[in-house]
């Protein structure tokens, strides 16, 4: 039996590669749809042997997304500021743009030097892979001998390699970290330009008091909201309010300005960061900053999980609940339990303790960790969680050292890192652990035929056969439905597949207990067969009416036995049979006050038989994604409530083209089935006394309040957990969080894994501004405004947004910067460009008044399991120029530094390109040089832009950099972005502009005109 708790060798299938899963993302790069798919979509497109689906072999992952500037880090000598980092913004909109060095902001996160051996890979025991069912991860962490860092520019200026362990010190030991080249194409943190006298705002006295937010945006008293007015209520201020430059106060400690109204603060790219995950230790203060979301940063794992597993909103715990209400601020959670490590990072490691199982509270259930304190030499440990004093097991036991850690805590990965996986015992298992199953149902209705969505999804289920996981636990199924059910007998010895019809759409059956479902290995050459004569055999296929309810009804009772992931193509809106809709757009178009009056009888589920069989779905852990590939009104708010109760996700191909949209259909469902990902999971989130769980929010089913119960999990999945006190907690205590996760992986082994993250309490205001993290923030904002909406009308959603903000803004500008100038927008450091993305998220799709209803529900469930990464993209997203690629001076990074999204840096003369993690804009102006666009697009004039575009390599260095680009853009978000080319004077070309958030996009305000609305809702606040 393996020595419990130690290391574990790993016990991986045949065949198992274990750089497998590094090469499906470092492939993630997209290449063109060949020439024979597109052609061919009616049999089976020409697949190359060991092809990506992303093509040509993409750099090292560099991970960069676009969002804030991180907080400032201190280069050695330099002392923080001692008064909380704060921003104060000049209301004067004829400012130009500033450009330097950023300002010198209060770090935000603490460093905890190493413990005794923690730095070499080895913790013990030969580095294991991860486990298989997760696919094979990177090599173990490199440790490259520890040096300091030169003297870097302050806009190249990164934070060294926290450390985030249990206390324990190491005299002499460096804090240096080892060097890494810059990043490549991450979108750059804004610019925070060099600091400019600030320039005051003159205001009124106001004899309003304070009040608490009672709940989620609650409007302000006594303050009306200028989003979705007819105009702005505030017009610019006149020049003479501005006092001169002389009169300027800079008697207050150091601060950061933020730019002047109308500009985006950018910064130049960064090079590579080293953190150590969320990083605290009581000792050491003051802390180092938090790496965000967007960055790209390298995680030493030293005994706090890294953030991309969990990642709070504030980094520093409230003592109280009063503490916490007057911040106004989110306390949550962002947990992604499965989320993708860097390529650089040290393997997780598997724990097996034997049939005994992992070591546990008998209190509280919580799992051993590197925070739970060992006492009594050892015979005894105290729960950091509810404090409960257990006796050690006689097989654990070690004595202690001198410091009062085990002496074998850098041998045991559960004791020195914070996030591992255990392997399960029995006691953890109801049943065997489930099969890989996958199903794949697809409409064959006279729509979904004649739009080539039939044959582009046979085409892309042909190629990624190849891709699911080895061995004679994959089984896989296949049905077609119109307005009958048709399942496929694949067993071997048939000469071919047999088609059994079900009829009966109102009470279904499946025609066979057996031989619907087989193992792959059995039925391959059939299943390759059937899928090339699928769209030949409907061609002529003039049924209308889709049964959908009853084919997912059918497909779920042939994999009731064993669970698994069940993935629907649907193409029209189902219309026959149980769980049949009718059309309930007309009803948006016919009442143009419908989306903001009634939003309750158009965002919501019409039917209440899918969510009844959802809930039965996940009760036998089968998993739903849905490709919708549509060119109408399909009501995805009650066809989601499947994935969404299910694990599952949604894919929305509208409208679809049989040209550019079956690459992007392969992609897509090649990274669903390859992904790391596990089966038939429960995750549970304990913390510390004093701090519960309030809720859970995701794709999920939930049938008890403390377990969530997620028949798939993948690593693009993120569960938001919203945290309440109900207790005070201790100044200068730890208040801890532990996140479970019980899953099956692909190769059905039984895993539990375990992520912990240790933070310190506070009883000081300003310690929250300063540790507050602006993307977990906004990731909240985010996901709760998309809850919020099918149940408000959308003005009183926005509204709320924006009242989130300044009830934030008014608490900082009260109680922490009482010595600034009432004149002045005082904003804290961290949370400098939170005014920027809520006004991009009210000018958002999800908000538009202006919106199709399934485009609006299509991004309410795109939010939901949103990763934190991509939050802050999709409302402000990236933009480059590409016109001038040859021009530039090459550096390492393959995308180009963004610009703002204001339409006066958009020019006539130029072609740009703007993605937001999910589509990708390529807008070319009035006045492109023939020459430019002959090279990008083979054509000669804006004129000849087609409706339906695919980008295709020119001969010509310009087209190869787009193409590179595009490429690691797609790489970066994990997902084949849609192409749209754009040009002026076309909706496409509507479509481009609204996105420039800066700028006045219908009746909504500019940045510059949201800013002074925001600096005037506090003042009135102020008493």
């Amino acid at each position: 039996m393996a020595t419990p708790g130690g290391p574990r060798q790993g016990s991986f299938p045949p065949n198992y590669n274990p750089n497998a899963l590094a090469n499906n993302m470092e492939n993630l790069q997209i290449n063109q749809y060949s020439q024979q798919q597109s052609g061919n979509l009616a049999g089976s497109a020409y697949r190359p042997p060991n092809a990506t689906p992303f093509g040509q072999q993409p750099p090292r992952f560099s991970g960069g997304r676009p969002g804030p500037a991180p907080p400032g880090v201190f280069s050695s000598g330099q002392a923080p500021p001692t008064g909380p980092a704060q921003t104060t913004f000049s209301q004067s909109p004829m400012s130009a743009r500033p450009t330097g060095s950023p300002g010198v902001p209060q770090p935000a996160f603490a460093s905890r030097p190493p413990p005794p051996g923690a730095l070499p890979s080895s913790i013990g025991g030969p580095a294991t892979s991860a486990p298989s069912g997760l696919g094979p991860r990177p090599g173990p962490f490199p440790s490259p001998p520890l040096a300091s860092r030169p003297a870097l520019p302050p806009h190249m200026v990164t934070s060294g390699p926290a450390s985030n362990g249990p206390p324990a010190f190491t005299p002499g030991l460096s804090q240096g970290g080892p060097q890494h080249p810059p990043a490549m194409g991450g979108m750059p943190r804004p610019l925070v330009g060099s600091q400019q006298p600030p320039t005051m705002l003159p205001s009124g006295p106001s004899s309003q008091t304070f009040q608490m937010r009672p709940s989620f945006g609650a409007p302000t008293s006594g303050v009306s909201s200028a989003i979705g007015q007819p105009a702005p209520p505030f017009p610019a201020p006149p020049q003479s309010m501005i006092p001169p430059p002389s009169s300027l106060p800079f008697s207050a400690p150091p601060q950061s300005m933020i730019p002047p109204p109308g500009s985006l603060p950018f910064a130049a790219p960064q090079g590579m960061i080293q953190s150590s995950g969320s990083p605290y230790g009581m000792q050491t203060w003051p802390p180092q900053p938090q790496q965000p979301a967007t960055s790209d940063y390298i995680v030493k794992d030293t005994g706090n999980c890294s953030p991309r597993y969990m990642r709070s909103t504030i980094n520093q715990i409230p003592c109280t609940v009063d503490l916490l209400s007057t911040s106004a601020m989110q306390l949550a959670l962002l947990v992604q339990p499965l989320a993708l490590p860097h390529p650089s990072e040290e393997a997780i490691q598997v724990v097996d303790f034997g049939e005994n199982g992992p070591v546990r509270c008998s209190r509280c259930k919580g799992y051993i960790n590197p925070f739970m304190k060992f006492i009594d030499q050892g015979r005894r440990f105290i729960c950091n969680f509810c404090g409960f004093t257990d006796e050690t097991p006689r097989d654990y036991h070690c004595n202690l050292g001198p410091d009062g850690r085990r002496r074998d805590a850098d041998e045991r990965p559960e004791l020195c890192r914070g996030t591992v996986d255990f392997v399960a015992s029995k006691e953890y298992m109801v049943r065997d652990p489930m099969p890989a199953v996958f199903f794949f149902l697809i409409d064959v209705s006279m729509n979904a035929i004649q739009t080539g969505a039939t044959a582009a999804a046979c085409s892309a289920i042909n190629q990624v056969i190849a891709d699911l996981p080895e061995g004679p636990r994959t089984m896989v199924g296949i049905a077609t439905f119109d307005s009958t059910i048709h399942f496929y007998n694949l067993k071997r010895a048939l000469q071919q597949p047999l088609m059994l019809i079900v009829p009966d759409v109102q009470d279904v059956y499946t025609p066979l207990h057996s031989d619907v479902i087989v193992p792959l290995s059995e039925c391959r050459q059939h299943l390759e067969i059937l899928l090339d004569s699928i769209p030949t055999m409907f061609q002529n296929n003039r049924t209308a009416d889709s049964a959908f309810g009853a084919a997912i009804k059918a497909a779920f009772l042939a994999m009731k036995n064993t669970g698994g992931k069940l993935l629907v193509f649907q193409s029209v809106l189902p219309s026959i049979g149980m769980g049949s809709l009718a059309t309930r757009e007309a009803e948006g178009r016919t009442n143009v006050s419908a989306g903001e009056k009634e939003p309750h009888k158009l965002l919501q589920p019409a039917d209440k038989s899918l969510k009844t069989m959802a809930i039965e779905f996940a009760e036998y852990q089968v998993s739903v994604d849905l490709f919708i590939t549509t060119q109408t009104y399909v009501d995805i708010t009650s066809l989601s409530v499947v994935p969404r109760t299910t694990g599952g996700q949604v894919y929305y191909y509208h409208p679809f083209s049989a040209l550019s949209d079956p690459a992007k259909l392969y992609n897509d469902l090649r990274w669903n089935i390859t992904r790391p990902q596990g089966f038939e999971a429960v995750m549970r989130v304990r913390c510390s006394q004093g701090i519960q769980v309030q809720e859970y929010s995701g794709n999920f089913c939930k049938r008890i309040p403390t377990d969530v119960d997620l028949p798939a999990i993948d690593c693009d999945k993120a569960i938001m957990v919203t945290l309440k006190h109900d207790d005070k907690l201790q100044e200068g205590s730890e208040c801890a969080f532990q996140c479970a996760l019980l899953y099956t992986t692909v190769y059905g082994q039984r895993r539990i894994r375990v992520s912990t993250l240790s933070l310190p309490c506070t009883s000081i205001l300003s310690n929250l501004f300063r540790s507050a993290d602006l993307d977990a923030q906004f990731s909240c904002i985010l996901k709760q405004v998309a809850n919020e909406i099918p149940s408000a009308p959308l003005s009183q959603v926005r509204d709320q947004a924006t009242n989130v903000c300044v009830n934030i803004l008014y608490s900082y500008r009260k109680f922490c910067a009482t010595v600034s100038s009432a004149g002045q927008l005082i904003l804290p450091e961290a949370l400098k460009l939170l005014p920027l993305y809520i006004l991009a998220l009210v000018k958002s799709s999800g908000l538009r008044s202006d919106g199709r209803i399934d485009d609006r529900s299509f991004w309410i469930n795109y939010v939901s399991p949103l990763p934190t990464p991509l939050v802050i993209p999709l409302v402000y997203p990236r933009m480059i120029a590409i016109h001038d690629l040859d021009e530039k001076e090459s550096d390492d990074s393959i995308i180009p530094t963004p610009i703002p999204l204001s339409g006066q840096n958009v020019v006539d003369e130029g072609v740009y390109l703007l993605e937001n993690g999910e589509e990708c804009l390529i807008y070319a102006g009035d006045s492109v040089q023939p020459n430019i666009l002959q090279k990008l697009f083979g054509i000669s004039s804006v004129a000849e832009i087609p409706n339906q575009f695919v980008l295709q390599q020119q001969d010509n260095s310009l087209s190869k950099k787009v193409n590179a680009i595009v490429n690691e853009i797609r790489r970066q978000r994990c997902s084949y972005l849609r192409l749209r080319l754009c040009r002026k004077g076309d909706p496409s070309g509507a479509a481009f502009f609204s996105y420039m958030v800066e700028d006045r996009i219908g009746s909504g305000p500019t940045y510059v005109e949201y800013l002074i609305h925001i600096h005037r809702q506090i003042q009135i606040k102020m008493p």
